[in-house]
């Protein structure tokens, strides 16, 4: 007689019941995760620290333009860096993340506030705790520094929240980004190192660069195309196509140093002017790939192109310093 072997696995389940342990599972997993306090690593990535190096940088070549030493400065200098970074820009994250949750949960769902690791309402309290102690950092950096930083953080609410939603139009958020990462984190470089309001010649070259940003913001819009559009965001890629946004972006962002260079050159900054125009022909030469399929090698020009463009405005600044 046969001996039966004896089965160590168990029966299959019916469908139904396997959907429903499913089911039970993921809402055991959430109410887990709505019970418990975020971790400091989802609050860090909720505020994105990939994002504070452009203001942080622009703070940098503000400071550098102002031409005024550190004596007496540094700990000004420390906390407009903080201010320009981890403070506004780390706001201005968390409230995108807060009211673009809907998106990211189609474009980004493993983003803090989508995937439940940052659980109720707690993303919409890490913004307005954000936000005031960005107001009382700027506050203590002095007066002018604190108007930037009001107008920073009211341009940071309005590009995300309503009524305003400025990222809605492909126009106006990107103009608004450009002029808070770049233009306002530059002015407060100038401002905290002088204690005052910038000459006119910094003042222009930071509006420049702050409009030429709108073209680096809309080729960041690159990565969302099918959110944006299932979304009603009309941003340029989905308002003009994906090759006439590349196509306008470089336009922009070239049309801004071209101007920059012919106004280093007026005033008398031939070694700026020259620079800046070396980059430039550099960023020239990589427009044709980026334009050959910008969906594609939107996240490569970002890396060479914007590097290059910054480092422009790193040379702008030195000759606006009077550094060379």
């Amino acid at each position: 007689m046969e001996r039966s072997a004896i089965s160590t696995q168990s029966p299959p389940l019916p469908q139904d019941r396997l959907e429903g342990g499913r089911a039970e599972g993921a809402a055991q997993t959430a109410a887990a995760l709505q019970k418990r306090s975020p971790r400091l690593g989802d609050v860090v990535e909720l505020l994105k620290p990939i994002t504070w190096f452009p203001p942080m940088w622009a703070f940098m070549c503000g400071a550098v333009s102002s031409g005024a030493g550190l004596d007496g400065r540094l700990w000004f200098v420390a906390g407009g860096v903080m201010l320009a970074g981890p403070l506004v820009c780390g706001t201005s994250q968390a409230v995108n993340d807060w009211f673009d949750r809907h998106v990211d949960a189609i474009n980004e769902p493993d983003r803090p506030i989508p995937s439940g690791r940052i659980p109720g309402r707690m993303g919409l309290w890490i913004a307005l705790i954000a936000t005031a102690v960005s107001a009382l950092v700027g506050w203590l950096l002095g007066p002018l520094v604190f108007a930037a930083s009001l107008v920073g953080l009211a341009l940071a609410w309005g590009y995300s929240a309503p009524p305003f939603r400025f990222k809605t139009s492909g126009w106006t958020g990107p103009a608004v980004v450009g002029l808070t990462y770049e233009g306002l984190s530059w002015f407060t470089g100038a401002a905290v190192m002088l204690g005052a309001m910038p000459r006119t010649e910094v003042l222009v070259t930071l509006v420049l660069y702050s409009l030429g940003a709108h073209g680096i913001m809309t080729l960041n819009d690159f990565k969302a195309v099918e959110g944006d559009r299932a979304t009603g965001l009309k941003s340029l890629p989905v308002t003009l196509g994906v090759g006439k946004a590349a196509r306008l972006a470089c336009a922009i962002m070239a049309l801004a140093q071209i101007t920059v260079i012919a106004l280093l050159a007026i005033w008398g900054e031939t070694i700026a002017a020259l620079l800046v125009g070396a980059v430039l022909i550099a960023q020239f030469a990589a427009m044709p790939r980026l334009l050959s399929n910008p969906k594609k090698y939107a996240p490569w020009y970002n890396g060479v192109g914007v590097t290059l463009y910054v480092l422009g405005m790193l040379a702008a600044a030195l000759g606006l310093g009077g550094y060379i």
